[in-house]
């Protein structure tokens, strides 16, 4: 009986190939592979695991003509044709259970920076400004987070938030019947009147693209503080610089953007706005990418390796 093979086309922690050669598999770990050399031997494997390097399109898939599984190393699949992968019967794995802790710690962390003016001041006391006036914070106790998604990374915000005191409320459109002791599921009506703080924690779709706009921004009852940890291409970004201009945008902490990494970031139109803004927190998409959830969305995505 042939030995069945994965190809680990990206950096995954060592865990995932320790865990799948104890199952039988062969595994070949090529971190380096460029999609050219993915694409030229993709047939010789049965399954392949990535990041977010390049994306499984349909020509890989249509060139993985033994696979039966791809395992994404991290919560969205939005770098993976999904329909083809399915109609073409292979099965897709993903880890949003391994990074929740750390997107959710990372999400609470640009809050409290935001609401306590932590970029500014530590700028103007580098600089010899001492300002405690203008400086003096916001707390989150009583406030009202709006949370958009419940699903791993949502409920995981929901319950770290509960110590703080604050009403949380979130919107789900796929997903009714959740409210707990952490969260009380509401409409979007609701949350546009009731949200001082609004956080994102959705999938990139064909609906959520661009969903979050000026129009999107203009419904909000209250100036709000907004939180972006899911994906970049969901949000405007002249749209969040435009509501921070008009004063509907408190503050905004985005760890993902449209375009990400330069060049071509540096190149956007928005992008000196953005980076001369005091009101906005930005990072690198680390939010899910913290040195204990790099181990374990491997370690979970072995387990659901067994588990086909």
């Amino acid at each position: 009986m042939q030995q069945k093979k994965i190809l680990i086309a990206d950096h995954l922690h060592s865990v995932f190939k320790e865990e799948a050669e104890k199952l039988g598999y062969l595994v070949d770990d090529f971190p380096h592979y460029t999609r050219e050399q993915t694409l030229a031997q993709i047939h010789l494997y049965h399954g392949i695991a990535v990041r977010t390097k390049f994306k499984i399109d349909k020509e890989i898939i249509d060139a993985g003509t033994n696979l039966e599984f791809i395992a994404r190393a991290g919560a969205g699949l939005d770098n993976i044709d999904e329909a083809h992968a399915k109609a073409k019967g292979i099965k897709l794995l993903n880890a949003p259970e391994g990074n929740r802790d750390a997107v959710a710690e990372h999400a609470i962390g640009m809050l409290l920076s935001l609401l306590n003016n932590l970029r500014r001041s530590d700028f103007e006391v580098r600089n010899g400004i001492w300002d405690r006036e203008g400086n003096r914070g916001l707390e989150l106790k009583g406030k009202t987070v709006a949370i958009i998604g419940y699903g791993f990374m949502g409920r995981c915000f929901a319950r770290k938030l509960k110590s703080f005191d604050v009403n949380v409320i979130a919107y789900d459109k796929y997903n009714t019947g959740f409210s707990d002791e952490f969260v009380t599921e509401v409409s979007m009506e609701q949350v546009v009147k009731q949200a001082d703080v609004l956080s994102l924690h959705i999938p990139l779709t064909r609906e959520t693209r661009q969903m979050v706009n000026d129009e999107y921004f203009f419904h909000f009852r209250k100036p709000i503080f907004f939180l972006n940890t899911a994906r970049g291409e969901i949000v405007n970004t002249q749209s969040v610089l435009n509501g921070i201009k008009e004063g509907k945008i408190l503050g905004a902490g985005l760890d993902v953007l449209e375009i990400e990494k330069f060049p071509a970031l540096a190149e956007q139109p928005w992008f000196k706005e953005l980076a001369e803004n005091d009101k906005v927190i930005l990072s690198p998409h680390v939010a899910g990418w913290s040195v204990e959830s790099y181990k374990r969305i491997s370690e979970v995505l072995a387990e659901k390796l067994k588990a086909l």
